[in-house]
This record gives C-alpha cells, structure tokens and sequence, in this order.
C-alpha cells in the first residue's frame, strides 16, 4: 500500500520580509519545507527545521551557488502531476515528491541597477536563473502547485491552506501575478541589455529602447473617466517615485475622479516648481491662480485672487505644511474646493477642513510627503490612435545664464523676478500659453488657444487694470508684433518669450516702441 506523500514546500526569496511567520505557519499545518543557500540559512536561524536543496537532488550547489535548483528532482516536483499516469510513474521512479506550494521571488536586479555606480558585472550577477524558472514552472502548473511571489500574498494564503487545500480562483490568480512579475523583470533585464549594446555601438542608447514594455498594477477603479459614459481606472508605475501623485496618499473625501487626478498631478508639478511657499489653483488642467508669497497663507490669497471666479470648483496645491491661518482662508463662505494636494496637514487645519465648510465631506484631501523632491527627469506617454508617443519631461534645469535682454530697455529688479516666476508658470499652460504675473503672482492667462494673440487678448482680458505694470510670459515665440500691441495696450512692461521666430526683429522693433523690456531665453515650452 502507497504511503500518502508528505506536504512540501519549496521556499527561496531575496525579499524575506515576512517570511518567518509565513513558514512557522506553513510547518504548523504539517508542510515539510525545503530551500536553498540564504533562505535556508536564514531560516535554520530562526530555529526552523530545513531540507537542504542539496539533501534532497543529491547533488551539491555548485559554481558559488549560480547552480543549486536547476536539478529534475526539482523541477520534476514544481511540474508534476500526481494525477496523471506518466508523470505519477515518474515521481515513483525517481523518488519525487511534488511541492504543493513553491515561495519565490527573485534576485533584486532593479534595485541593484538602479543604484549610483554599478557595474556591468555586478549588475549581471543579480540575473536570476533558477527564480523565474520555478516560478514560471510553477505558475504553468497552478493547477497542482500554488507560487507565491510577494510578501503581500502571505496572509491569504495561509488563511486558506488553514481550510482546505489552495482555492482554484487563488491560484490562477497567483499565477497571473508571478507571470506578471517575471515579464516585468525580463524587461528590465532586456532594456538594460540594450542600453549596453548600444553603448558599444554608434547607435544612441538615450531613453527609448527598440521594445517598449510597460508595466502598471491597477491601483483603483474609477467611477467614470473625463465623461460619466466612459470608464477608467487609474494604474501606479509599480516603482513609483514618492514623490508622485500615484506616491501619494489620500486621507479624506470622496473617492478621485479621473479629472481629480489629472488636476492634481498638474497641481503637484506647479507647486514643486517654488521654493519660496506657493499655492496654485487649478481649474481644467491650467492654473488658474498660482503666487508665492512670505507664508502660505499670503501666497494662497495671491493666488486666489487671480482668477476668483475660476476657482470655484478647483483643485489646490501646495508646497508647505497646511496650517492653520491658510485653512481659514480655505473655509470662507462660498468657496467650494474639489480636492487639494500637500505635503502634509496640520491637526487643526486637518480638523477646520472635515468639520466646517459646507464641503467639508466631500473635499478630497491628498498628502505627498516628498512633494518638495526634485524627481529625476523621465518619459511621459501620450497614446495616439494605434501608437504610443514618448519624450522625455520639460523638466530639466534652466538658468538664466543664457537669458538675452533684446530691447534697448532692461527690466527692473522686480520686472526680473515677476519674468522668473511667470516663465516657471508659463511651462504649464496649455499651448498656446500666455501668463501675466504681478507681485509674485498670477493675474491672468490665455491657455489653449490656435493663435497667440487670442491668448495674449484672454489674458489681459482676464487680468483687467492688474494688467497695468505686469509682466507677460510666451511659451513660444510672438511671430507678429500684434500680440506685442495687444500686451502694450493693456500697459504690460516687460515680456519674457524664447524667441527665434523670422519676426523677431519686428517684435523687438514693437516693444521699443511701446517702452517695453524684452528677454529671449532660447527655449520653447509647448505643452500641447
């Protein structure tokens, strides 16, 4: 008569967050468990008792460990089918006995490349060879072998295995994700491969590989995208940054819409942009009210005041702490704030928001601790009909070194830091963008439209007599002296545009003649 095979486990990880209780509870519902070179030391450590990999093929790690799991007896118990007569044979022939459950994942490659000063060898060194083979063996085999790739997966599992064997609905989940998980690190393997290739060849590397693979994990489902009949949810880059909107935490209020989102990644770019304490206000997309000011609260009521009317119904930024003193501005009498993004709030001014304004249930309200970090310049993605579009961000380091006063006039010390901070402001705007800034802050925009002198027209428009003595900023450049006239009725003194347009000597002719003070930077800011 067979005697029935004992419960196996087959435990090797690099992330061992977790993993002790994980595997005491594994032995407590009578699991043998078998595991290699650091796992097993570890865990012997722990006091838990361990079959060597080693004990169990009868051959020996070899070659510093680069060679201990790819073995039959290994991959025989990952892969085989009690069930089935062939593959049963086998397991009686070779003294197989099958793992119901394999815990893997895999040598820290991102990490490691992702570190200051790597090199080619020791980044090929964290390659993983017999991790993705398990795991993808086991996953192929889910109906007989359950892999556990995360430590997040722990508490399931073993709540299930407390019942019953694995459900068959966890473990093609399972397997989804430790498919997921070896995709995700094969493309990273390749991408880095290729930014190697290329370094040797006359081909330049730069951000984009030949094969792009992204991979993001779902991190909520949407009510509705931008319209209530269209559906969304919104996907986190799985090593996001912290500080980043998908980084972020949301403490109170309704759940976030799509266009929530999008208003406050838009409001955390502008806010990160000051470091003197800056609100923005965002309506749409663009910022509506945007100031920097002594403390939040005088910057905040700059901003407003922009554009009040804009503001009802925004999404607000801010560089600083929440305190109290700008909250109660934020909390008068007919104001309505959708959402607002900080690095953090102040108990009181926590407490005044979801206690006294008539929004106050409703009020999203985000926290991004590490707002303030500079992120290292990366892609953005844009989809097109059948395509992907990808450019690096406009997010790279300006000076005002290579900053040209064109006109006969130069502009004064404060014209020059009112032009610093509406040029920062102007980035943002939807092309084709016009900003008029006065006493560090917004006074009005033109956003989006086909000509600039229609944009030049909303926003002196928009700003009305706080036009008088303000400073305009262009994304690109004026291609007529019209939007110059246009500026000059409404008293603009000091224009700050990247030039380079065949008009150029036109436009600086107009500013002349208007008395006004013109700096080109030689740098364009579309953002289409």
């Amino acid at each position: 008569m067979d005697h029935p095979l004992p419960r196996r486990a087959l435990v090797s990880v690099s992330d061992k967050t977790g993993l002790e209780s994980f595997v005491r509870t594994l032995v407590d519902l009578g699991f043998e468990i078998v595991s290699t070179g650091g796992t097993r030391h570890h865990l012997e450590e722990q006091g838990i008792n361990v079959i060597d990999v080693s004990s169990y093929t009868g051959f020996p790690e070899i070659m510093d460990g680069r060679v201990k799991t790819l073995h039959p007896k290994i991959h025989g118990a990952i892969l085989g089918r009690p069930d089935v007569p062939n593959d049963s044979a086998a397991i009686r022939e070779h003294d197989i006995v099958p793992f119901e459950l394999v815990v893997c994942n895999l040598y820290p490659f991102e990490q490691t490349i992702a570190q200051e000063g790597v090199t080619v060898s020791e980044a090929i060194e964290q390659i993983d060879i017999g991790g993705p083979s398990m795991v993808r063996a086991a996953a192929k085999n889910h109906a007989y072998t359950g892999i556990v790739t995360h430590p997040s997966q722990y508490e399931r599992v073993q709540d299930e295995l407390r019942c019953a064997p694995l459900s068959e609905c966890l473990r093609r989940e399972l397997a989804a994700t430790a498919f997921e998980m070896t995709a995700r690190y094969d493309r990273a393997i390749a991408d880095y491969a290729a930014s190697h290739i290329a370094q040797c060849q006359t081909v330049e590397a730069g951000l984009f590989p030949k094969t792009l693979t992204l991979t993001f994990q779902r991190k909520s489902v949407l009510r509705y995208g931008e319209n209530p009949h269209q559906q969304a949810a919104f996907y986190a880059d799985t090593e996001m940054p912290a500080a980043t909107l998908a980084g972020s935490r949301q403490l109170h209020g309704k759940d976030l819409s799509y266009n929530n989102l999008l208003d406050l990644d838009a409001a955390l770019t502008i806010a990160r942009e000051f470091s003197k304490p800056a609100a923005v206000i965002i309506k749409h997309n663009n910022p509506c009210g945007c100031a920097v000011g002594e403390n939040l609260a005088d910057a905040f009521q700059k901003a407003y005041v922009g554009d009040p009317v804009s503001a009802f119904g925004s999404v607000l930024g801010f560089n600083r702490t929440l305190d109290l003193p700008t909250v109660e501005q934020l909390c008068q009498q007919d104001r309505f704030i959708e959402a607002i993004i900080a690095p953090d709030y102040e108990d009181e001014s926590f407490e005044e928001l979801t206690t006294r304004p008539k929004w106050k249930k409703t009020v999203r309200l985000i926290r991004c601790s590490a707002l303030r970090e500079n992120r290292v310049p990366s892609v953005e993605f844009r989809d097109v009909a059948g395509g992907l579009l990808v450019q690096d961000r406009d997010e790279q380091s300006e000076t005002t070194d290579d900053w040209k006063v064109v006109t006969k006039r130069k502009p004064s010390e404060s014209e020059s830091h009112n032009l610093k901070f509406a040029w920062i402001v102007c980035k943002h705007v939807k092309s084709n963008a016009i900003v008029l800034a006065k006493q560090g802050s917004l006074v009005g925009v033109g956003a989006g439209q086909m000509s600039r002198v229609d944009s030049t027209f909303i926003a002196t428009h928009k700003a009305g007599e706080r036009s008088h003595g303000s400073v305009l900023a262009s994304d690109a450049f004026f291609p007529f002296r019209d939007g110059i006239d246009t500026a000059a009725a409404a008293s603009v003194s000091a224009i700050i545009q990247p030039g380079g347009s065949r008009g150029d000597e036109k436009v600086i002719t107009a500013c002349n003649d208007h008395g006004i003070a013109m700096i080109f930077t030689g740098r364009r800011h579309f953002k289409h």
